[in-house]
């Protein structure tokens, strides 16, 4: 071989092994290491329940599995998208392997530990979305390297720890949130330089220190959310320069005080939202702010703002107004002018000015608000005058306060016109005249207040109209005449009854008695007379009862020993007689008695409330003796007959002891037996149970009913966690507290509902335990299924302690959990031979097993509906507390109607709201009319942001205008609080059926879940 053709010969065989090389490395070697980063992810995956790694094996090609998407040219892996599906684990630093990713989704999950730094080994990654897990740990200051990186998302997690100031150097980036975090630390200056920069959340974390001023170099800015922090020193003014901004909340925050600069409104023209809540802001509102047109929401409230409103005649489309508790206005005629200039907003929906110093009238013009306005609070200000003519115009005014003010003139005929009102607060004003009938035209009302005022005549009879009510205070006012039946019989007033200090006459009708839910219940300093009616023991709710400075007479009623939560009794000044019943030392929950200035007689019990004489008063009742030395009675004498007993008597006393031990054995022969039926039940139930337990085997399971076992206690028992002999196996063991009333009744509901029954979404009973403990005690336990990740309620409302990590469902696990529940109704309700209603639906009886699905438990208060039961009136088909839980019951329950379907899908739609809102419907903000209920009802649908659960907060795309994603999950949050609305209707009839309720459900998760089962959302 020549020369020349040797070196032809090299070339070519040099130019096939390169390209061989090049093919091995892009085809085989890069291909490779792809598959095997990806099968190292799998591995630290330690929660599949959709079987999502299952498809992530050798029969397909890698960039097949499912969330996987390759590059064409290259396939290579460029995406790895496994939003919502319910992983767990933890994140593997073999991902910084793929180095063609760009895109990398793992939000909705339950990722744990840190965010791996080998992360920063992606020089092409553009979009890093990990929010709603549960990762720790810090993040990583290599992320800088990821110089591409355009989004970066990890709200709702465990970080802790500072902001790299090396985060800085990214100039690409556009989104930077970690909103609800356990951040600590400041904010680098460093964040200035990014040029690029659109959306900045830091919300709900620890950060503090000052905010830098180099925020300020930041000219393409839309939002900024630094709110809940503990930042000091002032706000820097370069802030308010950044002319993009449309939505700015710095609200609660310790700043030194400072004031909102005066070309507010013309430095930032294109504001939309305006969130500078408890700012310890000081000063005025700037009259330039009434120049940002685009203005939507002003929150103002909770500063020391003073000064007049300037008036926003440019902001068409102002929805949210609020400057509540400021010192705004000086009591002047002309303090509230401003408010004429929002008649232009014609989507004008909530006022609040309250708790200010406002003077002057309410102007003529707030009648001609948009008919769209559902909230207007004035009260605890100085406004003085009339109610304007015209309010019956705003057809959709639910809420009107002004409470605290110096209105006069007479309460106006026309306010009865208002059908969607449900909360009106007038008291502590000047108000004269009658109480007008057409007030009873306000059948959704929920509270009514005209305490305090100058009313006279009777209480109008039409009140009782009103059959949503469940406050009602009428004191310190002139009214006379009787109480009338019609309202003193509203069975749905459930939180307050004042009629107090009025000059009501005649008998407290017995009607009080369908009171049944009544927490208060005040009648004190009127003229009512006659005896206390004995119905009001049926007020078995009631917390606090006052009727002193009346004339009532007699003794107290024996029923009045039902009242077992009663807290607080006053019932002096009167002209009750009689010996002091037994029945008050045995109240174990009262805690202040005021007997004083009666006629009673005899012995002062020495037990219960009577030991503390600092807080029962028997002073003024003549005929009193003994008691506790502090009462300064004197002793007690009592007549002893002399001599010996005859032999007569002798011959008495031993026939009726030997007749009394006859009837002892006789007794306790049948008693034997009714416990032998009483247990035939249980032992039915148990007979195809292949698990048997005995007590013995209880006690050792939960050692000895620990207390270091326990896991939750409620009406009739307690629940142990335990671990079985056979097999090891983990159980949750309810034990009945049988000395408790209707615990052996709740004990044998459970049993007879839980006997046929079987679905994947309610608790499964294990066996059950009937016999006696170590002392000969009767004894009763359910064994379940153990459910590893608690009740509904631990994570909706857990408060975690100190060094604990917190937790929280995102949006989709709420979801699962509400249709879960919905299915368990469904069958409950509809697919069981005999229906079935649960009776105490709440977050508590809500358990969630490993993989997080839902399933309802409790059956204590169950009821079947067979065809006999529904036959039976209410008094008869009630079983054990049937009524449920104070919040979660639904009304018709207060008012004696039978249990229904339709009142476990109430305590369905009040649960929904709960889990979305995070707000219980016992919350201490729930009072006078306000109510889960109509709180959600109120907010829906323009206001959904402000009720929702902040850790949703950022499920729902706050940051980019016209994102569909975003669109999709606020109006599936809409929907879904719609429902929770519609189940909880006050009047059956209108409530959902929970079939179509597990339908529409399983609807909307449908529209958040694209066709391969990725949630639709970029943030």
């Amino acid at each position: 071989m020549g020369l020349g053709n040797f070196c032809s010969f090299f070339y070519f065989s040099a130019t096939i092994f390169i390209q061989f090389l090049c093919l091995t490395d892009r085809g085989l070697g890069g291909n490779e290491t792809d598959r095997l980063a990806l099968l190292e992810f799998k591995t630290k995956i330690t929660h599949d329940p959709l079987g999502i790694m299952s498809s992530w094996n050798d029969s397909i090609n890698f960039c097949q599995w499912q969330g996987v998407t390759c590059g064409h040219r290259h396939q290579r892996v460029t995406s790895l998208n496994l939003m919502s599906l319910q992983l767990a684990g933890s994140i593997s630093p073999h991902v910084g392997n793929l180095s063609f990713l760009r895109d990398l989704r793992l939000d909705n999950n339950s990722f744990t530990r840190d965010i791996p730094s080998e992360i920063g080994r992606l020089s092409r990654l553009q979009y890093l979305y990990l929010p709603n897990n549960s990762l720790g740990g810090t993040i990583p200051s290599n992320l800088s390297r990821c110089s591409n990186l355009i989004k970066f998302q990890v709200a709702n997690n465990q970080l802790v720890g500072e902001i790299p100031m090396e985060i800085g150097s990214l100039s690409k980036l556009k989104l930077f949130t970690v909103i609800h975090n356990n951040m600590t630390g400041l904010i680098p200056a460093s964040l200035g330089n990014l040029s690029s920069l659109e959306i900045l959340a830091a919300g709900e974390n620890y950060f503090s220190g000052s905010i830098p001023n180099a925020l300020g170099r930041l000219t393409t800015l839309k939002k900024l959310f630094l709110y809940m922090n503990t930042f000091s020193g002032k706000i820097p003014s370069s802030i308010f320069n950044l002319s993009s901004l449309t939505s700015l909340y710095l609200g609660i925050n310790p700043f030194f005080p400072g004031s909102l600069p005066s070309d507010l409104g013309i430095s930032l023209p294109n504001l939309q939202n305006l969130g500078m809540f408890q700012a310890q802001l000081i000063g005025s509102i700037p009259s330039s702010l009434s120049n940002a047109s685009n203005l939507e929401t002003i929150q103002l409230q909770l500063n020391s703002l003073t000064g007049q409103v300037p008036a926003f005649e440019n902001s068409l489309g102002l929805l949210y107004f609020s400057i509540q508790f400021n010192s705004l206005g000086s009591g002047g005629a002309g303090d509230l002018s401003f408010l004429s200039s929002l008649t232009n907003a014609t989507n004008f929906r909530y006022l609040a000015v309250n708790e200010n110093n406002f003077g002057g009238i309410l102007p003529q013009q707030i009648s001609n608000f948009s008919t769209k306005v559902e909230t207007m609070l004035f009260d605890d200000n100085q406004i003085f005058g009339n109610i304007p003519a015209g309010l019956q115009n705003l057809i959709n005014l639910i809420d009107f306060r002004a409470a605290g003010n110096r209105l006069s003139g007479n309460i106006p005929t026309v306010i009865g016109e208002l059908q969607n009102l449900r909360m009106l607060s007038l008291s502590f004003n000047e108000f004269s005249g009658h109480i007008p009938a057409s007030v009873g035209n306000l059948t959704n009302l929920y509270g009514f207040s005209l305490a305090t005022n100058n009313l006279q005549g009777d209480i109008p009879s039409s009140l009782g109209n009103c059959q949503n009510l469940q406050i009602l205070d009428l004191s310190d006012n002139n009214l006379s005449g009787s109480i009338p039946a019609e309202v003193i019989g509203l069975s749905s007033l459930s939180t307050y009854l004042d009629l107090s200090h009025n000059r009501l006459s005649g008998v407290l009708p017995i009607q009080v008695g369908n009171l049944e839910n009544l927490n208060v219940f005040n009648v004190s300093e009127n003229m009512l007379s006659g005896e206390i009616p004995s119905t009001l023991g049926s007020c078995v709710m009631l917390d606090i009862l006052f009727m002193q400075g009346n004339f009532f007479q007699g003794s107290i009623p024996s029923s009045l020993s039902s009242l077992r939560g009663l807290q607080e009794l006053d019932i002096s000044n009167n002209n009750l007689s009689g010996a002091i019943p037994e029945f008050l030392a045995e109240l174990n929950s009262l805690q202040v008695l005021n007997l004083s200035y009666n006629n009673f007689e005899g012995v002062v019990p020495a037990r219960g409330v009577f030991k503390n004489a600092s807080r029962t008063s028997v002073t003024g009742n003549s005929k009193l003796c003994g008691g506790t030395p502090e009462f300064h009675l004197p002793g007690c004498k009592f007549k002893h007959s002399k001599g010996k007993l005859s032999l007569a008597w002798k011959i008495v006393i031993s026939t009726l002891s030997g007749s009394l031990c006859i009837a002892l054995v006789l007794s306790s022969y049948f008693l034997c037996l009714s416990r032998k039926k009483r247990n035939e039940p249980a032992s039915n139930f148990t007979e195809n149970m292949h698990l048997m337990v005995s007590y013995q085997s209880l006690s050792k399971a939960t050692d000895v009913f620990s207390s270091a076992n326990l896991i939750g206690a409620g009406s009739f028992g307690s629940v142990y966690k335990g671990i079985l002999d056979q097999g090891g196996r983990f159980i949750a063991v309810k034990v009945f507290t049988l000395v408790r009333r209707g615990a052996s009744r709740s004990f044998m509901a459970e049993c007879e509902a839980l006997r046929n029954i079987r679905h994947r979404n309610l608790i499964k009973i294990l066996t059950v335990c009937s016999g006696i403990d170590y002392q000969g005690n009767d004894f009763k336990a359910l064994v379940y299924e153990f459910m590893s990740n608690g009740s509904l309620e631990e994570w909706l409302h857990h408060k975690p302690i100190a060094q604990e990590t917190p937790r929280s469902l995102n949006l989709l696990q709420r979801l699962n959990v509400a249709i879960d529940v919905a299915c368990a109704l469904d069958y409950l309700h509809h697919q069981c031979e005999t229906p079935i209603v649960h009776c105490d639906l709440k977050p508590s009886n809500v358990l969630l097993d490993d993989d997080m699905t839902a399933h309802v438990g409790d059956f204590g208060l169950a009821r079947i509906l067979s065809e006999a039961t529904q036959d039976l009136p209410a008094s008869q088909t009630s079983s054990v507390g049937v009524r449920g839980t104070v919040g979660y019951a639904a009304p018709e329950y207060g008012m004696g109607s039978e249990v229904s379907t339709s009142g476990d899908v109430y305590s369905y739609g009040i649960l929904l709201m709960e889990m979305f809102t995070g707000k219980k419907p016992t919350n201490a903000m729930f009072k006078e009319s306000l109510n889960l209920h109509n709180f959600v009802c109120a907010a829906l649908p323009e206001r959904i942001t402000e009720i929702m659960d902040p850790f949703l907060f950022q499920e729902i795309d706050n940051w980019e205008n016209g994102s569909t994603g975003s669109c999709r999950v606020q109006n599936s949050l809409v929907s879904i609080l719609e429902i929770g609305v519609a189940c909880s209707a006050e009047l059956p009839q209108e409530r959902r059926n929970s079939s179509n309720v597990t339908a529409e459900l399983q609807s909307i998760r449908n529209r958040l879940l694209g066709a391969t089962g990725q949630r639709i959302i970029t943030l």
